[in-house]
């Protein structure tokens, strides 16, 4: 059964309309569906993420503020991925161990193949070349 009569909008539309009133913009990517047509957020020019020991071996830390998530599965591997949810968009909320967390619907994600271990994403998250210079991890494009 629809929540919505033809020609009246659906309770999704509502549902964000409302978001988007009240936190002007914020409910816009929390709104969207599954990867909307959005390019993968990753970054598009270098981007230092600090001390390269910051990440444990056999573990992984999340730079939330930069969108990505960092791993090290054995020393000096290190794997590099957005940290934008490929369900809704949300930034993931935490790591333990290899694995990351987006509390916002529960989803899952591997952070040494960024393949998704729980839905309901459905895409893994998108590989960002990351390599260490001077000690420092920096993460995106070449120069």
């Amino acid at each position: 059964m629809s929540d919505s009569s033809p020609g009246s909008p659906g309770r999704r539309t509502v549902l964000c309309g409302v978001a988007l009133t009240g936190a002007a913009g914020l409910g816009l990517t929390a709104c969207s569906g599954g990867d909307g047509g959005r390019a993968p957020a990753v970054p598009t020019a270098p981007v230092d993420l600090g001390a390269a020991d910051a990440v444990p071996v056999g573990g992984a830390r999340l730079y939330r503020e930069k969108k990505l998530v960092v791993s090290q599965p054995s020393e000096g591997d290190y794997k590099a991925f957005s940290a934008v949810c490929t369900h809704a968009g949300c930034v993931l909320t935490s790591v333990k161990e290899l694995e990351a967390d987006c509390t916002c619907h529960g989803s899952l994600f591997d952070t040494t193949s960024g393949e998704v271990l729980a839905g309901p994403a459905g895409a893994p998250l998108p590989s960002v070349p990351v390599r260490v210079e001077n000690g420092r991890l920096v993460a995106g494009p070449g120069d």
